[in-house]
């Protein structure tokens, strides 16, 4: 029994000794490189150019008062759809007291001359009726009463205008209800009811009550590298992507290309602008992401294999044609290369459609 134990554990010895002899064996023996093999095709090639940017509409008007004063109502919400002269809000006027002083004199002064042209042309009247004086001095006097009348009526509308912010001669169109000049959507509201706002002048820009844009009029806008800005020129189609909307693709074309550079991260950039054709069943809201795609060359049945399968040596360019698929031999072959889209390349001259070539080696 011994005897058996002792045979057993020389012979599991050898047993381990032989297969750590063989595995060391094999790890020191060269490793032969397997590679992908990747077949030459012909097809329709195209590089592109993708330029990040935003949608906005083509013209965002701002809407400011004609009087200074103090909301009191606002009658639309951002959002909502208005149309050109709807009131959106309501200012009560705080009136200037330099300009309103002004106004009332003006009203005081106008209100005697008109009295005396009243006096006046009553008298003229009666003496032309008389006999005593001539139609061209009765004209004449009818003449002074009727301008000292509309001055007077222009004093007051004046000064109605500068105290309530209300014509009365045309109350309709009272500086006190603020309108949009446009029709479109209404993209913000930047005041509540109670806030001050301020008409503009040579000092300031006045209080935007409202903005509103026609958002059936979108422009993509974005910027473009100037490697790239002088393979491209304006009426070329541009698709936009959206990222907010998956699987959505507008068509525009390319309208405005800057031409002054802005720097930005230490590269020159030019803005693009495009002008979207957007379908009737499609919203889109001012300010959303989107991506430009732009095709700067392009090339029918061109054959082109993947670009990962070329080695470059100096200026020249090398593939390794298969030449025994049993064997996995190749051999080296220069190529000519054309235009590339990132991820197949065309190949002008080296490989003919259908040929194998070497891909990116296989690890493990």
């Amino acid at each position: 029994m011994k005897k058996l134990i002792k045979w057993a554990t020389v012979a599991i010895i050898v047993v381990v000794f032989i297969g750590t002899f063989v595995f060391l064996y094999q790890k020191s023996q060269p490793q032969v490189a397997r590679y992908e093999t990747n077949q030459a095709t012909v097809m329709d090639l195209e590089k592109t150019t993708i330029i990040t940017g935003k949608i906005e509409p083509r013209d965002e008007v701002n809407i400011k008062p004609q009087i200074s004063g103090i909301i009191t109502e606002l009658y639309k919400e951002a959002g909502e759809i208005v149309e050109k002269n709807e009131v959106i809000a309501k200012v009560k006027v705080i009136p200037d007291m330099g300009n309103l002083s002004s106004a009332e004199t003006r009203v005081y002064l106008a209100g005697l001359t008109f009295k005396q042209a009243q006096t006046d042309h009553e008298r003229m009247k009666r003496l032309y009726e008389e006999k005593v004086i001539s139609t061209e001095e009765f004209e004449k006097s009818e003449m002074a009463f009727k301008q000292a009348e509309a001055e007077k009526n222009s004093a007051e509308d004046a000064l109605g205008i500068v105290r309530d912010g209300i014509s009365l001669s045309n109350a309709s169109m009272s500086t006190t209800l603020i309108r949009s000049t446009i029709d479109g959507l209404i993209l913000d509201i930047p005041v509540k009811v109670g806030n001050s706002v301020i008409l503009s002048n040579s000092f300031n820009d006045g209080t935007t009550i409202a903005t509103v844009a026609d958002m059936g009029d979108l422009i993509f806008k974005g910027m473009i590298d100037e490697t790239e800005v002088g393979r491209i020129h304006q009426g070329m189609p541009v698709d936009i992507t959206v990222g907010a909307i998956p699987d959505l693709h507008l068509t525009a074309i390319l309208e405005y290309i800057s031409p002054k550079a802005i720097e930005e991260n230490g590269a020159n950039q030019f803005e693009v602008k495009a002008a979207i054709t957007l379908p009737s069943d499609v919203t889109i809201r001012s300010g959303y992401s989107a991506n430009a795609e732009i095709v700067l060359d392009g090339v029918k049945g061109a054959v082109t294999i993947p670009e990962s399968s070329l080695e470059f040596s100096g200026d020249s360019v090398f593939v390794y044609l298969l030449t025994d698929s049993i064997k996995h031999t190749y051999v080296r072959q220069q190529v000519t290369t054309g235009i590339s889209d990132g991820v197949n390349i065309e190949i002008k001259k080296g490989v003919k459609a259908n040929d194998k070539v070497r891909g990116i080696e296989i690890k493990g």
